[in-house]
């Protein structure tokens, strides 16, 4: 045959081929993780730690007020630049008094036309701080939901011990410990299973405990959260080997921390990710310098989003992890003061947006 003719039918090959390559038409859907920074209601409540909230110490209503209209603007704009047709369909979210704050907030102008659903549970944390789950009830149908407990204890021997001077990290996230049980108070971890489009997947939403007396002290607090979210993960795989889970949150540690890299066992390169395994994206950001909250001159990503083996590949017949990025618009940046260039936080009895940047995972999956 003549090298023309072969040419010619590489050439129509080719076109074929591409032809058919474009008419590939995706579903695109948004999952969110977002700090919230206290979203604390105006009334004081006597069994929590919520006094600074209150119209005594300039908390306002109308302060509230503001706080859920700067939320409701980040929640509505998450993840637009590639599925600018919907706001996430399921969001993570942390530092929330109780379930009438999130009551309020999907009910927003902003929001209300989403339909957002509610999982809440109360937390044994003593500032009255909780993890909960927001969801877009014509795309995602929760079947089950627990809180699951984090049980950690004041170690003493650990805590007289003398080691080198640490620097105390500056957090109104405190650890709370009772006296008598020398339990130490914080967060439960939220696991939530349902259908995204008829499809199961399960979420877990984390707020791990807070660096309150240094990184290296109060880190064997956060190693127990990861064994535990480890724990959840491993139990879900059990049930289903090919289980699609994310869990996702503020653990207060970066990617790169035992908590995560041992607790969770996630794995930065989607390349060697084994059965049974997590994924998480976050890792190479963090090497990046890339982050999600500010603290002195440097960056950390402690707002994480991993997921479970059989979210990668690329059989997008059924939902697949695509690409995780931090939303981090100008709006949201400090454009001055000491705190120029960090997230825009409550301030000076200023409501903000949060301390922290919200993070978002994109998944797809083919519809043709």
């Amino acid at each position: 045959m003549k090298t023309k003719q072969l040419l010619a039918i590489f050439f129509v090959i080719f076109v074929i081929n591409h032809s058919f390559a474009q008419e590939k038409k995706f579903k695109i859907h948004t999952v969110a993780f977002y700090n919230f920074e206290n979203l604390f209601d105006t009334i004081n409540d006597p069994n929590t730690y919520d006094e600074e909230y209150t119209p005594t110490n300039g908390w306002t209503y109308k302060n509230y007020r503001k706080k859920l209209d700067n939320l409701s603007r980040v929640i509505i704009e998450i993840g637009t630049d590639e599925n600018p047709s919907n706001s996430p369909v399921v969001i993570g979210a942390c530092e929330i008094e109780n379930r009438q704050v999130l009551e309020d907030l999907v009910k927003h102008p902003k929001l209300i036309d989403k339909g957002y659903k509610i999982i809440h549970f109360d937390s044994p944390d003593k500032r009255g701080i909780d993890v909960a789950l927001l969801y877009q009830e014509k795309y995602f149908t929760p079947v089950s939901y627990t809180n699951v407990p984090l049980y950690i204890y004041k170690d003493a021997e650990r805590n007289n011990k003398k080691e080198k001077e640490e620097t105390e990290e500056v957090t109104d996230d405190n650890l709370e410990v009772d006296n008598n049980t020398k339990r130490i108070y914080t967060r439960d971890q939220l696991l939530v299973t349902g259908y995204l489009d008829g499809e199961e997947i399960s979420f877990i939403v984390n707020h791990w405990p807070s660096r309150s007396g240094g990184e290296k002290k109060s880190s064997p607090n956060r190693e127990a959260a990861g064994a535990l979210n480890r724990t959840i993960i491993d139990s879900l795989y059990k049930i289903n080997p090919k289980a699609k889970i994310i869990t996702m949150g503020d653990l207060n540690d970066d990617p790169t921390n035992k908590s995560v890299k041992k607790g969770i066992k996630a794995i930065g390169k989607k390349e060697d990710v084994k059965e049974f395994g997590m994924y998480n994206p976050m890792e190479k950001m963090h090497k990046q310098g890339i982050g999600t909250l500010g603290y002195r001159d440097s960056w950390n990503i402690f707002d994480q989003m991993i997921v479970s083996e059989p979210l990668l590949g690329t059989n997008y017949a059924s939902w697949k992890y695509w690409k995780a990025q931090v939303f981090k618009k100008p709006y949201l940046i400090q454009n001055e003061g000491r705190w120029k260039g960090y997230p825009k936080r409550n301030s000076n009895g200023v409501p903000g947006y949060s301390d922290h940047l919200p993070v978002y995972l994109y998944l797809i999956k083919q519809v043709n």
